[in-house]
């Protein structure tokens, strides 16, 4: 089944538009907007419900940051000690420098088994060095088993959403790609499919049942790895995760370095703040922990990917390290005004949303036009921060990665907003100037007013070059009297 992509966080997105080109596609797609407006708002007022049954939500917060703080700033450490308490455990670990090297890993294991398909359980760090694609070169069929990421897969598309794959996606469409598509890699759905939510899950897991008996190898990704033990751990709600953690003989982890917890009494915190933030559940309904492999329970092979793929870069970033925190809980897509209207597929990323703008141009750099212009994706409202559950300051982070982009790409011919900087630069910096602009644009604002747009204090078009601004914006007419002239009138408002 080599026909239906994952598109990772690498090359398969090279050569995309950039977020406001892309964006404004989206915006013209009201059933995008739909489907995105109730998953989103549903999912915010699910959470807003159980978080606010605790009282110390906000010292949880602080402690989860502090937490995964710890874990970086002796991240050598802890992996090293993981890496020591797994192999004891009997697991192999392996350690993968960027995506090309992970994957020529998990293709070598797989052959070695000699198998000729996998089955995955839900995995952002597999998507973003794009695993499937690579087993497909190999031919090696990979199956996605979370539900989401079946109907993204089927359906040929890539996901929108971290938690939520298939957001994008309303009932009916979910019906019409599992009748279309699962007959030609499987058990085919029934003829008399419905849209209702039951019978689409129950066609689901018919056609994956047959994927989970006979395949010998599955590939995880993990929620967290405890140093102090060599544990893995994966939470889930389907259970589809679990079948592929227990029932064949090799089990591939492939794990971001940054997913290191030092102790396993750090789980008492992270089990709390990540099942509330993102399914707005008190408690994950599958938590599943394996160390190494056991004697008739479970995968009799066990093989640890550790993967770095450019999170050291990140970590070195003092300003922009604390990306690195984040459980992948997604309660800051959920939140978000910009995301809730563009989906996930204006971002170019297997990472959408604000957590996306600002770890995506970190792991991949800001050359490409989609890369340098994902810091601009945001309001900075601040809403991100406010659910974030190990507070990450994702505004902040927007602001330092903005002025990174404009220092790597200074000189040159000057981009539009560039030249209108620069010219608001020269303005500002003598009073004057600025004073004389101010007079000019009270008498336009006099005009406007009394002749043109019979008193409107709002603009529905300049001319060009502004009006590559106002396009997408209402501009507000000029006041007849700058604050500067009123003051000097009324001697500091004292009429």
């Amino acid at each position: 089944m080599t026909g239906h992509p994952h598109v990772g966080v690498t090359g398969a997105f090279l050569g995309l538009p950039s977020f406001p080109t892309a964006a404004k596609a989206a915006l013209g797609d009201s059933v995008l907007r739909r489907n995105l407006s109730h998953a989103t708002g549903t999912i915010r007022a699910k959470r807003a419900r159980v978080v606010e049954e605790l009282p110390d939500w906000e010292q949880l917060r602080l402690a989860a940051a502090a937490i995964k703080d710890a874990a970086l700033h002796r991240l050598d450490e802890h992996l090293v000690a993981f890496e020591a308490n797994a192999t004891a455990a009997g697991a192999t670990v392996h350690w993968a420098r960027d995506a090309a090297e992970a994957n020529r890993i998990v293709v070598d294991l797989v052959r070695a088994q000699d198998a000729t398909e996998v089955v995955k359980v839900k995995s952002m760090a597999t998507q973003e060095i794009e695993l499937n694609e690579a087993l497909a070169e190999a031919g090696i069929d990979a199956w996605e088993t979370d539900l989401a990421e079946l109907i993204v897969q089927l359906g040929g598309d890539w996901p929108s959403h971290i938690l939520v794959p298939a957001i994008h996606r309303n009932r009916a469409e979910v019906r019409e790609i599992f009748l279309r598509e699962m007959g030609r890699v499987g058990r085919p759905a029934p003829d008399d499919l419905t849209d209702e939510p039951r019978r689409l899950a129950e066609a689901a897991r018919l056609h994956l049942r047959e994927k989970f008996l006979r395949a010998r190898v599955a590939v995880s990704g993990a929620n967290f790895a405890i140093a102090d033990t060599g544990s893995l751990v994966v939470v889930e709600s389907e259970g589809n995760g679990r079948m592929c953690l227990t029932l064949p003989e090799t089990l591939i982890s492939v794990v971001g370095i940054e997913k290191v917890l030092p102790s396993w009494r750090d789980l008492e915190v992270l089990l709390q703040v990540l099942p509330r933030s993102s399914t707005g559940e008190r408690e994950n309904p599958y938590t599943s922990v394996w160390t190494g492999p056991a004697d008739g329970d479970g995968p009799r092979n066990v093989h640890i990917v550790l993967l770095d793929n450019g999170r050291t870069g990140v970590l070195a970033d003092v300003d922009g390290r604390d990306a690195l925190r984040c459980i992948r809980c997604s309660a800051c897509l959920n939140v978000c005004p910009v995301y809730e209207r563009t989906g996930g597929h204006s971002y170019g990323s297997v990472y959408p949303g604000p957590i996306g703008a600002v770890l995506t141009p970190q792991l991949r750099g800001t050359a490409s036009d989609i890369d340098k212009s994902l810091p601009y994706a945001s309001s900075l409202c601040g809403a991100c921060f406010d659910v974030c559950p190990v507070r990450i300051d994702i505004p902040s982070m927007l602001v330092h990665l903005r002025t990174r982009v404009v220092d790597e790409h200074r000189g040159g011919v000057p981009t539009g907003e560039q030249a209108a900087m620069t010219a608001a630069s020269w303005l500002m910096a003598d009073h004057r100037r600025l004073e004389a602009l101010e007079k000019t644009a009270a008498v336009g604002g006099k005009a406007l007013r009394s002749k043109l747009f019979g008193g409107k204090e709002r603009l529905r078009s300049l001319p060009w070059p502004a009006s590559a601004w106002s396009g997408a914006r209402d501009a507000p007419v000029p006041p007849t009297e700058s604050f500067r002239a009123w003051w000097q009138r009324t001697g500091g408002g004292h009429e």
